[in-house]
């Protein structure tokens, strides 16, 4: 599978030097590769023309091998594709390096031949902490009233009977005065049929 991708970029890079002489020629022979770095496993890199500096336009045909530090793992060859978050001469890999070092090189053959490598560190990524349950809240740090005294409840006042009905009694007209209105007449009409009987007895004497 390695071979067959490394051969179609081989033939890629063929065909585009032979359809486009010109722009090799205006800008020299040679490309100059930079490795930079990875961004988030994807490796980076810069590709620009030799003679002026001056940023690639035309389409790359390129390879990108890594090897791990021991050299037990390799990977690729990946394509390099543009990357929108660099600078018009920066470049990128669609995949990304596991956490590790690595000895990145990358071969160019078109629109001119070029070369870099450097060793790079993919980092490993802590995954984010996860929000656990929320726990019990606090208690109320304000102590709680002491000494308050309890409310004694107002006493309701006992109907009297002249307020039973509703209606106010007027002065001098409860069941008191009445009785009293009753005795000094019993006693009036009382003392008016003694002076009588005592005038008729005198009257016969």
């Amino acid at each position: 599978m390695r071979i067959r991708i490394a051969f179609q970029a081989v033939l890629t890079a063929v065909g585009l030097m032979l359809l486009s002489p010109a722009v090799a020629h205006a800008h020299g022979d040679t490309v100059k590769v930079v490795v930079t770095g990875q961004r988030e496993g994807h490796v980076t890199a810069d590709v620009t023309w030799e003679n002026d500096g001056d940023a690639v336009e035309e389409a790359v045909a390129a390879t990108v091998n890594a090897v791990s530090a021991d050299g037990a793992r390799t990977l690729g060859p990946w394509r390099l594709v543009r990357d929108p978050a660099a600078t018009p001469a920066g470049w990128t890999t669609a995949e990304s390096l596991p956490p590790g070092a690595w000895k990145v090189s990358v071969d160019v053959g078109f629109p001119a031949l070029g070369h870099g490598e450097l060793e790079v560190g993919v980092p490993v990524v802590d995954p984010a902490p996860t929000t656990g349950t929320p726990g019990p809240r606090p208690a109320d740090p304000s102590p709680a009233p002491t000494g308050t005294r309890a409310q004694t409840p107002t006493p309701t006042p006992t109907p009297t009977p002249a307020t039973v009905s509703g209606t106010p009694a007027e002065p001098g007209t409860g069941p008191a005065v009445w009785w009293t209105t009753a005795g000094v007449a019993t006693t009036a009409l009382a003392g008016a049929a003694v002076g009588i009987f005592l005038r008729r007895r005198r009257a016969r004497g």
